[in-house]
């Protein structure tokens, strides 16, 4: 009786301490609640993206050769079911299981039909998606006759419509450095894909988008993020040329075309000074980074992905520049157009 008198008398005192709590938390600490509340969104918090070149490069011939017959092959189902299968690990991939993925759709196989026998296809579906949507496509190409006077037209393609991020001519070299460890500041792993480069090398929009930003930043330097027209990626291209890393025409909020000249190669950052070398390497700093909700964006859970086999894809499509002499900035030689610019403003 005794423990509960005491239990009793205590009572309104533990509600008391427990609402003071409750508030302060609410107050205080607002942001943690507001980060705490996405975490129950029925949204993907976690990918990786690892089909390895090969397998990109012969799915994509595929897509590309079935464009225009009866039965049209599509490269991103195709990997997503290889996806499935593996696990997301494409170190077993074998070409053999591709081979009879596609024939099973030429013989009409539906891919619900061949997907059901791969445990979480949709999720691999749903990020393969999100990486590769606007890569392959019908888009058009302006290209300038050869003979003087002479009109020039359109001319509507189907196939590869991203670009290298190193503008055509321009010599490069790189390997897979995602995941290295990095030092200022403070410890982290690489989030990008470095392209070593000659200071000046013409950087190219790997994807048509919009400017969210451009400036300094301590760690990137000159950088410039651009954003594709579905949201789903973000762009992220760094430590630019000292001085003049951006092109002229190039402005936050602006839409830029896939295949434009968005800057120049440098070795700028690692400094809370603007426009300083603390790069020792020249070269092009370049990511991707998947958002599937806003939340995601500015945030400790950001899903950056490793694109060393996609810079090897992009190889396949490098936008040829020239130069203006006047104004010393490269434009692409060709015009170019595609479905999700047209809806621009």
């Amino acid at each position: 009786m005794f423990v509960l008198k005491i239990k009793k008398e205590y009572t309104y005192i533990i509600t008391a301490v427990f609402m003071i709590g409750i508030f302060i938390l609410l107050f205080f600490n607002g942001n943690h609640i507001a980060v705490g509340a996405h975490e129950n969104k029925n949204f993907i918090k976690y990918a990786e993206f690892n089909p390895t070149y090969e397998a990109m490069e012969k799915a994509m011939r595929e897509d590309i050769k079935s464009y225009g017959e009866e039965i049209k092959v599509d490269w991103i189902e195709i990997l997503a079911c290889l996806g499935a299968k593996y696990g997301g690990d494409f170190k077993k991939y074998k070409e053999k299981d591709m081979d009879e993925i596609i024939d099973k759709l030429k013989s009409n196989i539906s891919i619900q039909e061949i997907s059901k026998n791969f445990k979480n296809y949709n999720y691999y579906h749903e990020v393969y998606s999100a990486v590769l949507k606007e890569f392959l496509g019908k888009y058009k190409i302006k290209r300038k006759s050869k003979k003087e006077n002479e009109e020039t037209s359109w001319e509507e393609v189907y196939g590869l419509k991203a670009f290298s991020p190193i503008a055509k001519t321009f010599p490069f070299c790189h390997y897979d450095d995602f995941g290295a460890s990095r030092s200022y500041g403070y410890s982290r792993p690489h989030l990008g894909h470095d392209m070593m480069a000659a200071i000046g090398t013409p950087v190219i929009a790997v994807e048509s988008g919009t400017v969210e930003i451009m400036g300094w930043n301590q760690y990137g330097g000159w950088r410039v993020g651009i954003r594709s027209f579905d949201k789903k990626r973000y762009y992220y291209y760094a430590h630019l040329r000292q001085n003049k890393p951006f092109h002229m025409d190039l402005k936050e909020g602006s839409v830029v075309k896939a295949g434009d000249v968005i800057g120049y190669v440098g070795r700028t950052g690692y400094s809370k000074k603007e426009n300083v070398n603390n790069i020792k390497e020249n070269h092009l700093h370049w990511g991707m980074q998947l958002i599937f909700d806003e939340s995601q964006k500015e945030c400790d859970n950001e899903i950056w992905i490793d694109v060393y086999a996609i810079t090897k894809l992009l190889e396949k499509n490098k936008s040829s520049v020239i130069r203006n002499n006047e104004t010393k900035e490269y434009y692409p030689e060709f015009e170019f157009s595609e479905p999700s610019l047209e809806t621009q403003n």
